[in-house]
């Protein structure tokens, strides 16, 4: 769980709630792998409660699996990414960003970066897919302690789970180590 000062109100974020009550809920498909509740309060006072969820791979609430502003959080669940605006949850877009799962997401000057279990993509601020780039296998590396995706100044790296590296620039082109 996960609660931020925004402003002049809280924002919390629960995976894989057990409340059913909720103001809203945006669900895609069939099954609820990843669902994620999100409430903002001012004060105490709860504003507005709603659930996501879309198909796809499990996805869990960690510090880069979504980005928070003044007026919106960007979040992934299951295989897409979610924007609502803050403090009222209302859904701005929802796009399918990836085959599988949506891992994380990173701010790259005007645009996200996402980090996908098969693909990684960048999409502008209205969740339009700009590329999407793919491995040979799954962007998990075997070992926990690797660091299997990062951003540098110039580059995107992603490890896949047999140990190959991939760049590429910020335009999706393929990079020479």
């Amino acid at each position: 769980m996960y609660r931020i000062d925004v402003g002049e109100f809280e924002l919390e974020i629960i995976s894989k709630p057990g409340e059913q009550i909720y103001d809203q809920v945006y669900a895609e498909g069939e099954y609820f792998s990843s669902p994620i509740l999100l409430r903002t309060y001012l004060s105490e006072d709860v504003l507005k409660t709603t659930l996501i969820n879309s198909d796809g791979g499990g996805t869990t609430v960690h510090k880069t699996s979504f980005i928070v502003n003044q007026n919106k959080i960007i979040i992934c669940c299951g295989d897409s990414l979610f924007c609502l605006t803050l403090p009222e949850l209302s859904l701005l877009w929802r796009t399918k960003a990836d085959t599988a799962t949506c891992f994380e997401i990173f701010a790259h000057k005007d645009n996200y970066i996402v980090h996908g279990e098969l693909e990684i993509s960048r999409l502008d601020q209205n969740g339009q897919i700009l590329w999407q780039q793919s491995g040979a296998d799954i962007f998990v590396a075997q070992d926990s302690s690797e660091d299997n995706f990062r951003l540098t100044d110039n580059y995107i790296i992603a490890t896949d789970w047999e140990g190959r590296k991939y760049k590429w620039d910020f335009d999706g082109n393929p990079a020479i180590f």
